[in-house]
């Protein structure tokens, strides 16, 4: 079966002939700022594997870029889709009520960690649209116009998400943008001030938010402050819980909301449910929580949580949309997260991350080039650098590790504001021997550079 194979190469050079052909047909009809970045074009996928039109097999560390947690494909999946696309495809939650939506929503209520005993549930399609409406809920509710979010950060591609996202690359030219969007320092470790510890750094981000409230929009007018657990965009760093700590005290002590973009770190990737379990672990917890990619094993869909009180302050009308909690996607998300939690995903992503982390760990002791490695669970980051003392971002070697590593079958990702760091967010399903070849396929590449930079 696919989903158990080992990558393999068997067309003389990438693309191969057939996926050449509707690569060039793709240069014709679709915008090429939509980029080509894979000489890849899939026939079908199971596990953690894609097969392609001309019969090359791929190990899929991207994932979707975080959606297919669950692997391609899952059979039972596609049995719950199946069964419902019998009965309807769609039905506008606004206008008729079906009872997947709510049976999700009542799911995500018992299960997302955000602050009230009693919360509620809706959707949406996109993760930029979880963000956006978790915004507009929390402008709502404190009637205030302003957020705060970090540098680093990615939220989406809506006109308001643009504005939101650190790296302007994504926005260029695209503008203007919302007014009320102001920005603090997130908590880079790697890249802290020279001559701090990390207590001492963590102040010195803690104090970027109090500049926030000194020089852009004094705390009364802060409706929400928005942090990714784990960002995802900005090279897959995690939120020290000091940090998150202090966070959640500057926003009760000055009426504002904690939003936590989980979007790309929800649905087991962190070695829990949601990686906000390690905040309520140490006693915080966002209010909103909005969340998308993985929840749907492929199917568009995200889903924004709070208590009821929170909820309850939207006025009629101004959520909602078309395709909203769609039945299919809905489907979907139940079977997915009934899987995740009978076969206890959260385990099998910290015992995959474990073994990913000691090994690249061996790697940094090994190539200078390495400069930091870290991550939650099964989503972690690589960061390369020209020289461990300098940290200069290596932007080039990790486009000449990718390019090299896919044309040995196996996909790999950048992030990062330079494009300096290697993100690991293989399918939760993917196989030992799959994770042995993949990371044996990794490190050939880092070598075959590693010497020329």
């Amino acid at each position: 079966m696919l989903k158990n194979d080992l990558p393999k190469i068997i067309s003389e050079s990438l693309p191969g002939p057939k996926a050449k052909k509707i690569i060039e047909r793709r240069k014709e009809a679709v915008p090429s700022a939509i980029k080509c970045v894979y000489p890849v074009v899939i026939e079908r996928g199971e596990g953690a594997v894609i097969e392609d039109v001309d019969g090359n097999k791929f190990l899929d560390w991207i994932g979707g870029v975080g959606v297919l947690n669950v692997g391609f494909g899952h059979p039972e999946i596609i049995e719950e889709v199946k069964k419902q696309s019998e009965k309807y495809f769609h039905g506008m939650f606004n206008i008729v009520t079906h009872e997947g939506y709510v049976k999700l929503a009542e799911k995500l209520n018992e299960i997302v960690p955000v602050k009230g005993d009693k919360k509620k549930t809706y959707f949406a399609n996109s993760g930029a649209e979880a963000d956006e409406n978790a915004i507009k809920v929390a402008k709502a509710f404190t009637k205030r116009p302003n957020i705060i979010c970090f540098s680093g950060a990615f939220h989406g591609r809506t006109n308001l998400t643009m504005a939101m996202t650190s790296k302007k690359a994504y926005a260029k030219g695209l503008g203007p943008f919302p007014e009320g969007v102001y920005r603090a320092e997130f908590p880079y470790l790697y890249r802290k001030p020279k001559g701090m510890s990390d207590n001492e750094a963590i102040e010195y981000y803690i104090n970027s938010i109090y500049k926030v409230f000194e020089e852009c929009s004094s705390a009364e007018y802060i409706a929400a402050i928005v942090v990714e657990p784990v960002q995802g965009e900005g090279g897959f760093i995690p939120a020290p819980i000091e940090w998150v700590k202090a966070v959640r005290k500057i926003c009760d002590d000055n009426g504002i909301l904690l939003i936590a973009d989980e979007l790309q770190s929800g649905f087991c990737r962190t070695g829990r449910m949601f990686a906000s379990e390690y905040w309520k672990e140490e006693g915080v917890m966002p209010d909103i929580l909005a969340t998308a990619k993985s929840i749907g094993a492929g199917l568009p869909l995200s889903a924004i949580v709070a208590r009821e009180e929170i909820m309850e302050s939207v006025l009629g009308g101004t959520i909602g949309g078309t395709y909203c909690g769609n039945p299919l996607a809905c489907a979907a998300a139940i079977k997915t997260i009934e899987i995740m939690e009978r076969d206890n995903f959260a385990k099998r992503s910290l015992e995959i991350g474990e073994k990913v982390q000691k090994r690249y760990r061996e790697w940094m002791e090994k190539y200078d080039v390495i400069g930091d490695v870290r991550g939650l669970g099964g989503m972690i980051g690589m960061e390369f650098v020209t020289d461990k003392e300098s940290k200069n971002p290596n932007t080039a070697i990790v486009s000449e590790i990718i390019e090299e590593a896919v044309q040995n079958g196996l996909m790999l990702e950048n992030s990062g504001t330079c494009g300096q760091v290697i993100r690991f967010l293989a399918p939760l399903v993917m196989t030992d021997e799959q994770l042995e070849e993949g990371l044996k396929i990794f490190e050939r590449a880092i070598e075959k550079f590693s010497s020329k930079n």
